[in-house]
């Protein structure tokens, strides 16, 4: 069995589920390339207290959005659960079991368009609100293994993600702060700075408008300690959504 990659999405708007463009496409087509036993995701629309794991069989859809059109809430995506991922990824974080969750649209607004056959088990890993970006990453190191075992670890999130700045009427361009900050984490990406990458606090005034919160951010320190040294780094798909919300994806795969 070859290794599968690590995968970093910025997810955006959910509405992107409904739609036919540029990202979507290059999702659908990413989707098609890999053929993964099962899912890992790490959402940033799950954050806990200490870190837990889906176990259930049938994972709900969970609609974690408000004010949007009818059509949204109608559509599904009815993968089947893996209580053995759940309990590998537990032996490996010490993740605790959860029966509540499901899928929230940081997954399956993803993977609707990546394998819309909803016929590959998904399991989702949360976010610890009490951990540094340091302990996301060694999270991340943990779930290494299950590269070799089939798994892709998908981590949903976002670089850029300022919403409260977001440009619904589509008038502006994006934000100069914003593009910095892209620019900023892709070129320590490049040179493999990822200890950097975990203190967005010292990483000034651009980080702290481009994530005024951290959990969309966060995600992103999984797919970095889940990469391994040798891995080739590339990136699927790159842009800005709104002004102020990054749509940038990170693959790390065997060269």
């Amino acid at each position: 069995m070859s290794k599968m990659p690590v995968l970093f999405v910025g997810h955006g708007n959910p509405m992107l589920v409904l739609e036919d463009n540029e990202i979507t496409q290059a999702w659908a087509t990413l989707g098609q390339s890999l053929k993964p036993r099962a899912i890992l995701a790490v959402s940033a629309h799950w954050v806990t207290r200490g870190t837990l794991v889906t176990s259930m069989q049938k994972p709900r859809i969970i609609y974690d959005f408000y004010g949007f059109p009818d059509e949204l809430y109608q559509v599904t995506y009815p993968a089947p659960g893996s209580p053995e991922l759940a309990l590998r990824t537990a032996s490996l974080t010490g993740a605790r079991a959860d029966e509540q969750w499901g899928l929230d649209h940081g997954t399956w607004c993803v993977l609707k368009k990546m394998f819309p056959n909803a016929d590959i088990p998904v399991v989702q890993l949360s976010l610890d609100a009490a951990k540094s970006g340091e302990q996301h990453m060694a999270i991340g190191r943990e779930l290494r293994e299950l590269r070799n075992e089939g798994v892709l670890i998908l981590a949903s999130g976002n670089i850029v993600h300022n919403l409260g700045a977001a440009d619904f009427s589509g008038r502006r361009g994006t934000y100069e702060w914003a593009t910095r900050f892209d620019n900023t984490v892709t070129s320590l990406l490049d040179q493999r700075e990822f200890s950097k990458l975990c203190a967005i606090e010292s990483l000034g005034n651009d980080a702290a408008l481009s994530a005024p919160t951290p959990e969309h951010y966060w995600p992103l320190l999984y797919a970095l300690g889940a990469a391994e040294e040798q891995d080739r780094l590339t990136y699927p798909v790159t842009g800005m959504d709104l002004a102020s919300i990054s749509m940038r994806s990170v693959m790390f795969s065997e060269s």
